[in-house]
């Protein structure tokens, strides 16, 4: 979704670029039409020579000032087909990383790219204390998020499952996932505990059920059929509306275990949500140490269940929460200010 935001904005924002893409999936159509000169390149081989052999004829014939790759297997590929060409290479680190092939493709290309990105400060620090690379020829570029993707004027979530006009939402935007990555199971329990002071707040949860992370959803149902919420919490399955879901809520709240740079807390900030947030690093970073967020302990939820309470009852803080994060997103997380910095870049490498 950066890569499709940046090709979107770039030339308004000074930037000609073309953008290859090595695979299919469901945005293809929304690159085709997204006002740069669009690749559709096939990768057959962990390492395909054919590859090599057609991204090197792009590359004589349109003759870049620069590549950039955002993952390590494309980063080997334009790196060969780039050998004895003029354009500077920046390679791109959208988060953390765990398999072998991964760490050795790596090592190879950092002290060997013109620059090389890191989309946050913990991500930063990781790369340095448990990859052991050499931090001193890195950047460190916020991700950016269009913020015309968060606009909607249609049918809200009210509408669509009945609720009153009174009904406060709180809702949780994450898949339920095998690895321990998401904390819906604090969540439905902090709620569970605070529903009777709350009697106008409902609970949304949207993503799907990952394989092996069935026991994490059962658990959930379990805790709200126990509380006699079934009317209150709502499980809405993978949701491709983002935008109906973002302005639909009241509050945005992220039980998060591991994060790499939440794109979704950005994008709640942007949409002027309030944030209640658990206090790992990386959310920690995007709300500014928690300045613009409201923050309690992971896992534990009776703090969440307070946060929830309070943000939900004063009306004046949780509106100037909004507006002083939203006014910190749009300097920090803005594709305009994630293009500024790219741009900035890529004039100091040339």
């Amino acid at each position: 979704m950066l890569a499709l935001d940046v090709c979107r904005n770039a030339r308004d924002n000074g930037l000609e670029l073309s953008f290859a893409a090595t695979g299919g999936g469901t945005l293809e159509a929304d690159f085709k039409t997204a006002g740069a000169p669009f690749f559709r390149l096939n990768r057959r081989l962990p390492f395909d020579p054919q590859l090599v052999s057609r991204l090197r004829k792009i590359l004589k014939e349109n003759d870049f000032d620069v590549i950039h790759t955002h993952q390590a297997v494309a980063a080997i590929h334009a790196y060969m087909a780039a050998a004895g060409l003029r354009a500077k290479h920046v390679l791109s680190f959208p988060g953390f990383y765990s398999d072998a092939k991964n760490r050795l493709t790596t090592k190879f290309l950092v002290p060997r790219m013109a620059a090389n990105i890191s989309c946050s400060k913990g991500l930063l620090e990781w790369l340095e204390t448990s990859e052991h690379l050499d931090i001193s020829r890195f950047q460190m570029i916020y991700n950016g998020v269009d913020t015309r993707r968060l606009e909607y004027s249609g049918e809200t979530l009210k509408e669509e499952l009945k609720l009153p006009a009174a009904a406060f939402l709180f809702g949780m935007v994450s898949h339920f996932y095998a690895a321990p990555r998401k904390d819906q199971i604090t969540l439905c329990r902090a709620f569970a505990k605070v529903a009777a002071e709350l009697p106008d707040a409902h609970l949304i949860l949207v993503g799907k059920v990952e394989s092996g992370a069935e026991a994490k959803y059962d658990e959930c149902v379990k805790i709200v059929k126990e509380h006699d919420l079934q009317s209150r919490v709502h499980f809405l399955g993978q949701r491709d509306d983002l935008a109906k879901v973002v302005n639909s809520l009241d509050v945005y709240v992220f039980s998060s275990l591991h994060e790499g740079l939440p794109i979704a807390l950005m994008e709640a900030m942007l949409a002027r949500k309030p944030c209640i947030l658990s206090d790992i690093p990386p959310l920690l970073e995007v709300s500014n140490n928690g300045e613009f967020a409201e923050v309690f302990e992971t896992r534990n939820a009776e703090e969440l269940a307070e946060k929830l309470v309070k943000i939900a009852r004063d009306d004046q803080y949780r509106n100037d929460l909004a507006d002083r994060a939203h006014e910190f997103a749009q300097k920090t997380f803005s594709i305009v200010a994630h293009l500024e910095k790219l741009k900035k870049l890529y004039e100091s490498i040339v």
